[in-house]
Parts: structure tokens; sequence; C-alpha cells
């Protein structure tokens, strides 16, 4: 039995589309809101509370066998200090969207949106960890950890970048994206709410910078920081943005707009590689 077949069970089925096309996922069940069963569609106030009831009732010991073997991969709040490559992704003017479109045209561009996003966030084996309107917040690192996750998190930026420009959204016109990267040590677990409401997020200065770093972004391009520039050796064209005042930091930080995927002969090659002279705007004397 899987979560189609879970919904079905509970008389639920008119809502498996929507489940199946975001992608919500057994493991996943456990951390749904209220808000998340909302976006999904679940207009329902009795709905939304029969759900919510069922996903608190889904343990290892009385959920279906499928079910159970996948939320047996997570059994409880864990709390665990690691390095994570963290990706902010924004939609480029979403108030001006809110005022010239209908509230269920909107909610379709947004929709597609996110599916697209998530879409190439999988490919990526990247973490979706929370839609906020037209922001998300993806994880690197986790709950799965790469030796190449800065790596994958800047390729999934750029994919991320043009996927999203081939949106078909005659309503709006061109549909653009701002994103923003960063690594760091942060503390990762389930440290907000409780059961079904229970929702995983980091704790530490990353996603932060994440964020800032998508505001400094131009409408369809990727702005990292210095810490995931180090990691990613000639893997890609970048271009300096300077030293940034970021709210929140004492001191500023270097910033790098990703220009491209460089014509390295290989990764090994290029992530060992000494040399940066694929960044423009930077000579080698200065590299570090």
């Amino acid at each position: 039995m899987d979560v189609i077949e879970w919904l079905r069970s509970l008389g639920l089925e008119q809502y498996a589309p929507a489940f199946e096309q975001n992608h919500i996922r057994p493991e996943l069940l456990p951390r749904l809101t209220a808000d998340d069963l909302k976006e999904l569609g679940v207009a329902s106030v009795g709905h939304r509370r029969a759900l919510l009831d069922a996903i608190v009732a889904l343990t290892a010991e009385g959920a279906p066998p499928d079910i159970a073997a996948a939320l047996a991969i997570d059994p409880g709040p864990r709390a665990e200090r690691r390095q994570l490559t963290v990706m902010f992704c924004d939609l480029v003017g979403s108030t001006a969207l809110s005022a010239r479109l209908d509230p269920e045209e909107l909610r379709e561009v947004i929709g597609a949106y996110h599916r697209c996003v998530a879409e190439v966030v999988r490919r990526f084996d990247g973490f979706v960890a929370k839609y906020m309107g037209d922001g998300v917040l993806i994880y690197f690192g986790y709950p799965r950890a790469h030796d190449d996750d800065a790596e994958r998190a800047v390729r999934a930026g750029l994919d991320i970048v043009a996927a999203v420009g081939r949106l078909d959204a005659p309503v709006v016109g061109e549909v653009r994206v701002r994103i923003g990267i960063a690594t760091g040590l942060v503390v990762v677990g389930d440290l907000i709410g409780e059961g079904a409401s229970q929702e995983q997020t980091v704790v530490g200065e990353t996603p932060n910078l994440a964020a800032r770093l998508q505001a400094l972004a131009a409408p369809g391009s990727v702005v990292i920081a210095a810490t995931t520039c180090r990691l990613l050796g000639n893997l890609f064209w970048l271009r300096t943005l300077g030293r940034q005042e970021i709210k929140g930091l004492a001191e500023p930080v270097e910033a790098w707009a990703v220009e491209g995927v460089s014509a390295a002969e290989g990764r090994f090659e290029a992530v060992r590689s000494g040399r940066l002279t694929g960044f423009v705007g930077r000579d080698t004397s200065s590299a570090s």
C-alpha cells in the first residue's frame, strides 16, 4: 500500500492527483502541516482534520507495511551537526503578479513553479525543506550527504533557472527566479512543532546567508557564497560581485554570480585544480 492507496482507504482518493503531482512520499507524511494540506487543495476543514489525525496514527506498528517501512527511516526527532549547502529560490515579481492575476490564476502559476523546482531538485538528490509562498528552501547534504553537494546545488540552480524560464505561462509572460546558495555548518533536526505539525529545519547562519544572496541575484541568475565557491574548483564560470554587506552578519561577505558550466575536461581535474583562471574578474594571485 502506497500513499495513494492510503488515501483511498480513508475515502479521500480525490486528493490523490495532488499528492502525486507534489511528490508526497510515505516518509514525508509525518511532516505535512495544515498549511501544506491547504496548498495541496484540501479546502475542507473536516478533510484536513481527518488527514492530520490519520497521519498521527501512522506508526511503525499500525501503518500499512509499505508506509511503515518508509516511516521507519525517521523514527523520532533527532538533531545533528553537519555541513549543508542551502539554496533559497524566489519567484521574481510575485507581488506584481498577485495584483494582476485572479487568485486561481496565481495559484496555478505558483503551483507550476513549485513543481518545476521540486522536479529539478529531485534529480540532484536535494531536499525541498519548505515552501514559503513564492520562496523555496532547499537542502543539499540532508537527509543524504554526498561529497559533491555544493556542485549538485549549483547545477540544480542553473537547471532551475532554465526550467522555470521555459514554463508556459501566457497570462504572465516570462517567469523568472532568483537563487542564492551558501554552504556551512548547521544543526539540523525536527526542532519546530509537534506531531503532524513538526517541521524539519536547520539552525545556523547558512540559510539566512542563502536567502540574503538570493536578494542580490539578478532575475534569472544564481549567486553563491565564498564557502560554496571554494568547493567548486574550476567546474563553473564565476563572476565576482565583491564583498557584500549582509544583514545580520558582522563582516561583509564575498559573493559570486554563476555564469555557467566551465569547459573543464573532467570533474576530478576541475575540482582538484589549483588554478582559478575560469573565475571572471579574479586573478590567480588573489585566489585562496
